[in-house]
């Protein structure tokens, strides 16, 4: 196993790990655009004060099905924002469980390899002792490299 692609994953980990977004920014743009409705609301208070009552009474009559309408479409506008920020955050956990998921995976499999290498490591140094003991004792030891290569 490459503990240089061991790295390389571990760095792209920590690089999505970090891509979070911040609740707290979060928080502040809903904020910012409730605040920015709420002057939307109070604008269109001060305008509707400002009309004559005379077309007020004349825009109701006309409107009145209309402003039916608007309040429905309002309703269901709010209900999808709703919705679309329940499922922004949904996903953003998703992600997050995901590359921790990930995460945990590369650590297992990293560890799973050095602890691979430790055995293939130990049996080496048993089979380099078990080549010197019957050498000492007078025997001829014949390694593969050495069949292969001749």
């Amino acid at each position: 196993m490459d503990m240089d692609a061991i790295a390389r994953a571990q760095q792209r980990i920590e690089d999505a790990a970090a891509g979070r977004t911040d609740p707290a920014a979060f928080d502040a743009a809903l904020g910012r655009a409730r605040s920015a409705v709420e002057s939307l609301a109070a604008t269109t208070a001060r305008f509707e004060a400002g009309l004559p009552a005379a077309i007020e009474d004349g825009l109701r009559q006309h409107f009145r099905p209309s402003a039916r309408h608007l309040a429905e479409v309002r309703g269901l506008t709010n209900q999808v924002i709703r919705r679309l920020e329940r499922m922004e955050g949904d996903l953003l956990a998703e992600r997050h469980a995901r590359v921790d998921d990930l995460a945990l995976l590369v650590d297992l499999i990293a560890s799973g390899w050095r602890s691979v290498e430790s055995c293939v490591r130990s049996v080496e140094e048993r089979l380099v002792k078990l080549e010197e003991g019957l050498t000492r004792d007078g025997a001829v030891v014949y390694s593969l490299e050495d069949r292969q290569a001749g």
